[in-house]
């Protein structure tokens, strides 16, 4: 056995403890890194990779698009500026809205499309539509159950007149809902014309834009008042739920992504407050039994001038001086009516001079006013209105 330098192997113990913490600490790094779960953007890449086989050409990107549902296609295209004609759907272009007179426009927003594509990739929120109770309708007096009844076939009738008879139980269901919601005022009557004596405060813009000057047409009266008292007799309307808030789909409102979106019925998108404020144990508050008097004359005065009554006169007005039809065929609950625009009083299929008032007076609203803005002007000769004013900003 040959002898061991012992002072070799001495230095040479030395210089591998010295480089021992070193070599530790790569080892450690190593092994750290390689139990790192993969950054999120290379587990895109490599979906991507994968979907499109590595075609990042125009197939590839129909490869993606096809897997996409409508409202995914819509975000994708809301984040893809210059590539707007793809969120048409294949329809014709330009004709995927048409005005009053006939006239197709791609001009986003006047015609309302911008609206209906950002309506559209709100996906509808399932798991919060929750079955409302019966309404507990009690009046104090007869005098009371007539209010009632005309103050909720008005609402219906102004706000739905073209709409199937499950859009109409849906409105009637939000206003017997804001009832029992502490936001919002205790009586029928009292939740319909909520604001109304406000130029700008109008829960339901029927109230204050002139349509109640309209005399009602008789059978489109008649079913909204059937529908009126099924849901004052407790018919509740249960694809809505606990909805307190709905909107016409070509309108995208300020409130709209801070509610939950329940579903669509008709023209009408509807909504309902998210977390426990929409649950069915929130709507505690009691019904007062008793009704308000309204002053109709007073409300029939337009006091909004968003699609007011006087721009619908205005455009009917020009749409027969140009020898365009005002007439329009309409199918409710499968049977076939031929109606005039101007006839059904109220909430009617908008003109995109309407539509663009409407959604100009929105962006308006969201846009913060300057300290040197004028308050408003009160309206001449108004006078309180004995509805409690309370609640959030609403339809």
């Amino acid at each position: 056995m040959a002898d061991i330098d012992w002072t070799r192997l001495l230095k040479t113990s030395r210089r591998f403890a010295a480089a021992a913490p070193a070599a530790l600490a790569a080892f450690g790094v190593a092994m750290a890194a390689s139990s790192t779960p993969r950054p999120e953007i290379d587990a895109r890449a490599e979906a991507v990779r994968l979907l499109t086989d590595g075609r990042l050409g125009a197939e590839g990107l129909a490869a993606i698009t096809a897997r996409m549902d409508p409202s995914q296609l819509a975000i994708a295209v809301r984040h893809s500026p210059g590539d707007r004609q793809a969120a048409l759907y294949g329809l014709t272009p330009g004709w995927e809205s048409l005005t009053l007179g006939g006239k197709p426009s791609l001009d986003l927003g006047a015609s309302g499309l911008e609206a209906h594509m950002r309506n559209a990739a709100t996906p509808n929120a399932s798991n919060l539509l929750r079955v409302a109770r019966p309404f507990p309708f009690k009046p104090a007096t007869e005098a009371d159950r007539r209010r009632a009844m005309r103050c909720l076939t008005q609402a219906i009738y102004y706000e739905a007149a073209l709409e199937p008879t499950a859009g109409q139980e849906a409105v009637a269901q939000v206003i017997l809902n804001r009832i029992r919601d502490p936001n919002y005022a205790n009586s029928v009557c009292g939740v319909v014309f909520q604001g109304a004596a406000r130029v700008t405060g109008c829960q339901f813009s029927f109230t204050c834009d002139g349509s109640l000057s309209q005399a009602p047409v008789a059978w489109a009266w008649n079913r909204a008042k059937s529908v009126a008292e099924r849901a004052l007799a407790g018919k509740v309307a249960t694809a809505v739920g606990t909805a307190t808030h709905y909107h016409a789909d070509y309108v995208h409102p300020w409130w709209s992504p801070t509610l939950g979106k329940l579903t669509q019925i008709g023209a009408h998108i509807f909504y309902r407050w998210k977390g426990v404020y929409g649950e069915p144990a929130a709507f505690r508050q009691a019904y007062a039994g008793r009704e308000p008097i309204i002053d109709e004359a007073r409300f029939s005065r337009p006091r909004l001038q968003i699609a007011s009554a006087a721009a619908s006169r205005m455009a009917l007005a020009e749409a027969v001086a140009n020898g365009e039809s005002v007439m329009r065929t309409v199918e409710i609950d499968g049977q076939t009516r031929v109606v005039g625009l101007a006839s059904l009083g109220g909430r009617r299929q908008a003109s995109a001079t309407d539509i663009a008032a409407i959604n100009e007076r929105l962006a308006a609203f969201e846009t913060p006013a300057s300290p040197s803005q004028p308050a408003p002007v009160a309206v001449p000769g108004a006078t309180p209105m004995a509805v409690e004013e309370v609640g959030r900003p609403a339809s």
